[in-house]
């Protein structure tokens, strides 16, 4: 176990999308005792551990309407004809933004993509509560996003356990070494490397290229925001990221599967070898 600072909540465009998303899970806790007896019957998820795992760097393509830092991106977009199109196109995993208020996205559209396709399905939006991963679980997702500048030490471990109780993986999302560090220590099989400050919406490349040789060989490193091109995934390689997650550029592609197509198959540089 190693030191690390202490952790203050969350200011900013992050803190105020937390306290809506704590809102949002406290609606859902009437409904527990459905949510867990659907969590338990749901068919098993493809791992996105393994998609993520091959001899290309993987490309997770989002599903993505807008966000706080760009605003509309594609409102009109189908979550399904372009999950499907990121599928043709040779992405590993698709993201699906689930949070309503500042991204536009919604449950339904995760239910639509994991219905059809075959290709894991990653529940991206801002967990602060184990009964958001019950849903997550319940809703056919194969993992669920944890942001580690939302949540504690503390949380971060139990939402961590939580999700594994579930057989739902996780990717924590991380920005500096501290953040590094208390994912690590909480046992995160899969770290992000978010080039964005969620804080203040300012974004810096070079975070990713310093934070990827940090992350041990047998922990997948995926680097987050800011991928436009495929010189960009070219060099996350060089830095040993095993997957890029790209989503406004994909979003806003006029052909998606063509869009994809020129990020995926750069060869991965596995760390430590």
């Amino acid at each position: 176990m190693q030191a690390y600072s202490a952790w203050t909540p969350p200011t900013g465009t992050l803190g105020a999308i937390v306290a809506e998303a704590r809102d949002r899970a406290a609606l859902l806790k009437p409904n527990a005792a459905e949510l867990s007896e659907s969590a338990a019957s749901v068919p098993p998820a493809p791992s996105l551990a393994t998609a993520l795992q091959m001899d290309a760097v993987a490309v997770i393509a989002e599903v993505k309407r807008r966000s706080p830092s760009k605003g509309w991106i594609n409102p009109g977009i189908s979550a399904v004809d372009q999950a499907r199109s990121y599928e043709t196109g040779g992405a590993a995993a698709v993201s699906i933004l689930t949070e309503p208020a500042h991204f536009g996205g919604s449950v339904a559209d995760l239910i639509a993509v994991r219905d059809a396709l075959s290709i894991p399905a990653l529940k991206k939006d801002f967990h602060v509560d184990p009964i958001q991963l019950v849903e997550a679980k319940a809703l056919g997702a194969s993992a669920a996003l944890l942001i580690a500048r939302a949540l504690s030490p503390d949380l971060l471990v139990e939402m961590i356990d939580a999700a594994a109780a579930l057989a739902l993986e996780t990717i924590v999302e991380i920005r500096d070494e501290d953040e590094l560090i208390r994912a690590l220590d909480a046992g995160a099989a899969i770290i992000g490397i978010n080039n964005r400050n969620l804080e203040t919406l300012a974004i810096d490349p070079a975070t990713s290229e310093r934070l990827l040789a940090q992350i041990p060989p047998e922990v997948i490193a995926i680097a987050e925001s800011g991928v436009q091109n495929r010189g960009d995934v070219e060099r996350l390689a060089r830095c040993g990221a095993d997957a890029v997650l790209v989503g406004s550029v994909l979003s806003a592609a006029p052909d998606p599967i063509d869009a994809v197509r020129q990020l995926a198959g750069v060869r991965r540089v596995r760390r430590g070898r």
